[in-house]
């Protein structure tokens, strides 16, 4: 079981080292966060980036809409993504819960686990905000228009990270 683990993880890590080597990636401008951002759970503003090509999902289950959202937001940022096992002892790891509505726009992001490391936080939340739209939900996933969901970012000392969802297993120490 834990050969097959590993083999889909190999595979999604593989995909996604594809598509970014496709892309062209968009210079981001570095966050400067303020004494506002130091509430760890806050709910922030969405500016709108509808700009790209959406999709719609064909998922069959939330799990594997998770991991279509996971994918979503590794190809829409591949000058961030960590591609091989991630190291031992991880710089930080941010969750954050999100809503996605029936649109695929990201209607809300709250901050809900960190280690405090501000430029962590901010590049996850970019990250988010960079991979609009996502994928239009099926209908039946959603409750009152919208679809919650938690990731959770790992992060190497360089800044670059893995999504929970669709991670690799961490190196021995």
């Amino acid at each position: 079981m834990k050969s097959l683990r590993f083999f889909r993880h190999l595979i999604c890590s593989f995909l996604i080292l594809i598509i970014a080597a496709c892309g062209t990636p968009e210079p981001t401008p570095k966050a400067k966060p303020s004494s506002e951002d130091s509430n760890l759970k806050k709910v922030q503003k969405i500016p709108d980036n509808s700009t790209s090509q959406q999709t719609t999902s064909r998922a069959k289950n939330i799990s594997a809409y998770e991991r279509e959202i996971a994918v979503h937001i590794s190809q829409k940022n591949p000058d961030k993504i960590y591609v091989s096992n991630p190291q031992a002892l991880l710089r930080s790891v941010v969750v954050l819960k999100f809503s996605i509505d029936a649109n695929g726009k990201l209607v809300s992001r709250e901050l809900i686990r960190s280690n405090k490391d501000k430029e962590t936080e901010a590049t996850a939340m970019q990250s988010l905000v960079r991979a609009q739209p996502f994928p239009i939900p099926p209908t039946s996933f959603l409750k009152q228009g919208k679809l919650e969901m938690l990731e959770t970012w790992l992060f190497n000392t360089d800044g670059r990270f893995q999504l929970r969802t669709i991670a690799l297993p961490q190196r021995g120490e």
